[in-house]
C-alpha cells in the first residue's frame, strides 16, 4: 500500500506541477496585460518554484560531452562495455589521453541515486584517466525473473567489473560502497587474481560506524531489522517492469536525507523564490540544476538494503572480522599490496570522521608506505566528492596516489 500511495500522490502533483508552470509562464508573458501587475512576478516566482519541486523526475543522463584539460579541450567518449541486469558497467574516455593513461573504476551508490550523482568525480578524474563507472539499475526496472540482488552480489558484480577492465586498474569508491569495494579487494587478494586493483581510494565510507556515530548510523541501530523489513521495504506495483519485487524506494531514501537537513533545503527553495523575483536566472537555475538530480532517486533491492543495514550498521562485520560473502569469511589481511588512500571530510554528517580511516587499521598486512589519509578540512559529505573543494583540493590528492602505485604496478608488472 505504501507505494501505491506514492504513486497516487506522485500523479496528482505531477498534474498539479504542470499547472503551476503553465500559470507561471502565462503570469510573466508581457504581451498579456496581467504581466504588468506588480504582484505578477511574485506569483510566478512561487509557482516556478512549486513546479519544480514537484514535477516528476526520471534517470538523468550524465551529459558530459567534453572535458578541459590545461588550455585544450577535448571530446568525450561514452558507452556501455559490460551489461548486467542490476547494473551496467559504462566507459568514458578521449582523445587526449596517452596509451598508459591510468583505467579507474568508480564504485557509484546503490543507496537511492542514480550513479549521475558522481558527475563531477568522474568528469574530474577524466581529465587523465580512462574512467569506468558503475551504472547501477532501478530496481524497479528489472522483472522479477531476473532473480535476487543482495550485497554478495554487489561484490561480485565489483570484482566481475574489475575482471574486465584487466589487471593494474584502479578502483574509487564513494560512501556505501568502500565496503563492498574493500571486501571485493580482499577476496581477490586472498585468491591472489592477478585483476586486483593496484589502488583502492575509499571517500566517506562506513567502513566501521563504530567511529564518530551520525544520526545515519544512530537510526540504524536503534531498531531490529525485522522493523526495516515491515516498515520501509515495500512491493513494486503492476505499473513497472519489477512488479513484485521487494524494494527499499527511493522516495523514501530522498524523504530521509531532505529530513536530515530540512531548514537548509527550504532556505534553498525560498533563496531560489528570490533569485526568481529579483530576475537572476542564473543563480535560480544553478540551485534547480542540483536539485534536478538530488531528487532523481531510484529502488534498491530489499534484500540488499536489509543486508547492508544488519551486516555493515548493525552488525559492524567487516572491521570485526566477521564479514561473509558467498559461505566464507572475508579477511581483510590478505591484501597485501593493493595501496589504500581513505578520504574523509571535516564537517560530514553522513560518514562521521574515523569511519573511513579504519580501513587502514584493519588492513593489517599492507605496508604503512601503502596507506594513506586525507581530511578535508571544513567539507561535508557532498563535498567530499563534487564541487569546488573536490575539483582543487581532493581530486589532486587521488591523483597523485594513483600515478605513484600505478608507477609501482608497471615496475611489478616488468619484474
Amino acid at each position: 500500500m505504501l507505494y501505491n500511495a506514492y504513486e497516487l500522490q506522485r500523479t496528482m502533483l505531477s498534474g498539479a506541477a504542470a499547472w503551476a508552470s503553465i500559470t507561471s509562464e502565462l503570469l510573466t508573458n508581457p504581451s498579456l496585460p496581467i504581466g504588468h501587475f506588480r504582484f505578477a512576478p511574485i506569483m510566478a516566482s512561487a509557482l516556478e518554484v512549486f513546479a519544480h519541486a514537484t514535477a516528476p523526475r526520471g534517470k538523468p543522463a550524465f551529459g558530459i560531452e567534453a572535458v578541459a584539460v590545461g588550455a585544450k579541450v577535448h571530446r568525450v567518449t561514452e558507452s556501455i562495455v559490460l551489461h548486467k541486469p542490476f547494473g551496467n558497467l559504462l566507459r568514458f574516455s578521449h582523445e587526449g589521453l596517452p596509451d598508459n593513461a591510468p583505467r579507474l573504476l568508480i564504485v557509484a551508490p546503490m543507496s537511492g541515486h542514480y550513479a549521475t550523482l558522481l558527475r563531477g568525480t568522474l568528469s574530474r578524474m577524466l581529465e587523465h584517466a580512462v574512467v569506468y563507472i558503475t551504472d547501477w539499475s532501478d530496481a524497479k526496472m528489472v522483472p522479477t525473473e531476473v532473480g535476487r540482488f543482495d550485497l554478495d552480489d554487489y561484490i561480485d558484480y565489483v570484482i566481475e567489473f574489475l575482471e574486465f577492465i584487466g589487471p593494474g586498474a584502479h578502483a574509487l569508491a564513494v560512501c556505501q560502497p568502500s565496503v563492498p569495494t574493500l571486501a571485493a579487494t580482499a577476496i581477490m587478494a586472498g585468491q591472489k587474481n592477478s585483476c586486483r586493483p593496484a589502488s583502492l581510494t575509499m571517500m566517506g565510507g562506513p567502513i566501521d560506524t563504530r567511529e564518530s556515530p551520525t544520526t545515519v548510523n544512530d537510526v540504524a541501530m536503534q531498531r531490529p531489522i525485522s522493523w526495516f523489513e515491515h516498515t520501509v521495504v515495500a512491493t513494486v506495483p503492476l505499473t513497472y517492469p519489477g512488479a513484485g519485487r521487494k524494494v527499499y524506494p527511493g522516495f523514501l531514501q530522498l524523504a530521509g536525507f531532505m529530513s536530515m537537513n530540512l531548514g537548509a533545503h527550504l532556505m534553498s527553495h525560498y533563496a531560489m523564490f528570490k533569485h526568481l523575483v529579483r530576475g537572476d536566472e542564473d543563480s535560480a537555475d544553478s540551485t534547480k540544476a542540483f536539485y534536478d538530480e538530488y531528487r532523481s532517486v531510484c529502488d534498491m533491492t530489499g534484500e540488499f538494503y536489509l543486508q547492508t543495514v544488519e551486516t555493515v550498521f548493525q552488525r559492524h562485520a567487516l572491521p570485526k572480522g566477521e564479514f561473509v560473502h558467498r559461505g566464507s569469511v572475508v579477511d581483510l589481511g590478505a591484501i597485501t599490496d593493493t595501496a589504500i588512500l581513505a578520504i574523509e571530510g571535516e564537517r560530514d554528517d553522513i560518514s562521521g570522521l574515523g569511519q573511513t580511516k579504519a580501513a587502514l587499521k584493519h588492513t593489517t598486512s599492507l605496508p604503512p608506505e601503502r596507506k594513506k589519509y586525507f581530511m578535508a578540512p571544513n567539507v561535508g559529505h557532498y563535498g567530499i566528492f563534487n564541487g569546488r573543494k573536490w575539483r582543487e583540493e581532493i581530486a589532486p590528492v587521488v591523483e597523485n596516489w594513483i600515478a605513484q602505485h600505478q608507477a609501482k604496478a608497471r615496475l611489478k608488472a616488468v619484474a
